[in-house]
């Protein structure tokens, strides 16, 4: 509803305060209510005493219109890292894999975000000795595809 919208993140999150509050907070209800009921150690219990203990994690998703309910931009961000895994045992040692694995990570957000990579990177290389220079006060948040394209 809220994509089909184009929805910014504010009105993102009051949308979930209306529809998805509600929901949610009748899901805890039950299951405040349903868990004395049951055994705990059968099967519905342990779903419940789970289920609750998730509950604290799900709450930022009514107020903040950034988070999503689901991991799918991520898991589908993490395929062609997936697919090419064989060849990733091959970067060296394992401080070039976890290299290898940040620019994954901030080209694949680059593709989220709608930013061409190529310029991107060009930009941040270009940029990066004047960030990284001592007693500078440049955060380097600012080079993060998100904040750059703005």
């Amino acid at each position: 509803m809220a994509d089909k919208q184009e929805l910014p993140y504010e009105g993102r999150a009051e949308l979930r305060q209306r529809l998805s509050k509600p929901m949610l907070d009748s899901f805890e209800l039950w299951l405040k209510n349903t868990y004395p009921k049951v055994l705990k150690r059968s099967l519905m219990g342990k779903a419940i005493a789970y289920a609750y203990s998730l509950l604290p994690r799900m709450k930022p998703y009514l107020h903040d219109g950034r988070i999503f309910i689901d991991n799918n931009r991520c898991e589908n961000a993490l395929r062609p890292l997936v697919i090419s895994r064989k060849n990733m045992l091959f970067c060296g040692n394992h401080e070039a894999a976890e290299n290898t694995a940040i620019i994954c990570s901030l080209l694949g957000s680059c593709k989220e975000r709608g930013v061409n990579p190529r310029e991107w990177l060009n930009d941040v290389i270009s940029k990066l000795p004047y960030y990284l220079a001592p007693k500078s006060d440049r955060d380097l948040k600012e080079l993060l595809p998100d904040v750059w394209r703005k």
